[in-house]
Formats: structure tokens, sequence, C-alpha cells
């Protein structure tokens, strides 16, 4: 099965007609319930901060990792939500590594 894309948004993007908006932060219960079907979920996340929020850059990597496939989130954010979103899909397998480096002790 092929993953689908992950986008960032920016706060005021129009959601797309067919996704199924979870809310601002909602809960991990609620989130695994609608990306249980083949629905296209869109979280929202938010912060004041200027450089990239460690807690929101957090719950964008567990958002992924249950299947949103779309974030909206501030603007200072996007980039380094972008990098969290490539992450998870190199570690689920469905995105190869930017780099791939091999370690010898």
């Amino acid at each position: 099965m092929r993953m689908q894309e992950r986008m960032v948004l920016s706060p005021d993007a129009p959601v797309p007609g067919t996704a199924v908006d979870a809310g601002t932060a909602p809960p991990a219960a609620r989130v695994e319930r609608l990306t249980a079907g083949d629905a296209v979920v869109l979280v929202t996340l938010e912060t004041d901060a200027a450089e990239p929020d460690p807690g929101l850059l957090a719950a964008a990597s567990v958002y992924a990792w249950l299947g949103v496939r779309l974030f909206r989130v501030p603007d200072s954010q996007a980039d380094a939500v972008r990098e969290v979103l490539d992450m998870v899909a190199s570690i689920e397998g469905t995105r190869p590594p930017k780099a791939a480096r091999r370690g010898l002790a």
C-alpha cells in the first residue's frame, strides 16, 4: 500500500473539500478513529513561537504516524514540520532517506 503525500498548509489556506477536519490538537484516540478509514484528515497545530516549537514538532510526528495527511501550521513552523513529516515517512519506509550514511567504528 502506497502512503499518500502529507501536506503542510498555511493558516489561511482553504480546507480541501474531501478532508475531515479533526480540529486543533485533537486527542490521539479521535485521530485514530478518523484515520482508520480512507478519510484524508486535517489537524491544526498552533503556537506563537517564531522558532521551531519542539512541542508542535513532536505532536506533528505523532499525528503523522497515526495517518494524518494535512497539517495546518503557522508559517514560522512550516519548514520544520515538513522536515518532521519527511522523517516520519522515512522511518515508515514510504520515502527513501535523503542521504544514506553508514558509520564504521
